[in-house]
């Protein structure tokens, strides 16, 4: 039982190492872009369609209504950050049903990254929508005294994106493998589907929480 998929070293040379949370993260993006590469080649307009791209239309569908929902109103401009940080987090949940797959984000530096993607997307669309000038003065408001709260804010919230999800996922393989070595084989199965329902929650949090985060930049001054 391994505390983290960053203790299975592939290949190492001085420090440099190749472990299984950057092996697995590369698979998946593989396998996403081959997917998705597969699935919309053959799109089409008419009134029937294949089942692959009908569930892609309610797959797409459903993150952009939600996207609006809370509050980003243009939301076809944030769907690909958005969108795929949701489908990565969900793939990488799903994968745990797959023998000796450690899902790469029970690893603190995947959540980390994940995180400060969130971190450097917030000021982007924000600077995107806003302008340079009128998003940095609202680190400024309601005074320039607030300036190094605002600050702190970001970094704050950016580890706690990390440690929320890293903790919720890491938690949820340890408590698999212990329960595969002390009880039977049926139990753990349950846990199993248990873990998917929590780590499609989480992921959905994580995305929600990006969301938020971006809609808050990205609507500054706008009353």
């Amino acid at each position: 039982m391994h505390l983290s998929p960053d203790e299975i070293i592939f290949w190492q040379y001085g420090f440099v190492k190749l472990n299984a949370t950057i092996v697995v993260t590369w698979l998946l993006m593989v396998v996403m872009a081959i997917g998705a590469k597969i699935i919309t080649c053959k799109l089409s307009s008419d009134m029937y369609v294949s089942r692959w791209q009908n569930l892609l239309e309610i797959v797409v569908i459903s993150i952009k209504k939600q996207i609006g929902d809370i509050g980003l109103y243009q939301s076809e401009n944030y769907m690909g950050f958005l969108g795929t940080l949701f489908l990565f987090l969900l793939t990488a949940n799903f994968c745990t049903i797959l023998p000796f797959y450690e899902p790469p984000t029970s690893s603190l530096s995947t959540t980390a990254a994940l995180a400060v993607c969130v971190f450097v997307a917030v000021p982007f669309f924000g600077i995107l929508k806003q302008g340079l000038g009128r998003y940095l003065k609202s680190y400024l408001k309601p005074t320039f005294i607030m300036l190094p709260f605002h600050i702190i804010n970001q970094l704050a919230r950016t580890v706690a994106l990390a440690v929320r999800l890293f903790g919720n996922m890491m938690s949820g393989v340890m408590i698999l493998s212990i329960l595969l070595s002390i009880t039977p084989f049926f139990f753990p199965i349950f846990m199993s589907l248990l873990g998917l329902l929590i780590g499609t929650v989480q992921a959905y949090i994580f995305s929600v929480l990006a969301t938020v985060f971006i809609a808050a930049a990205t609507r500054v001054g706008d009353e």
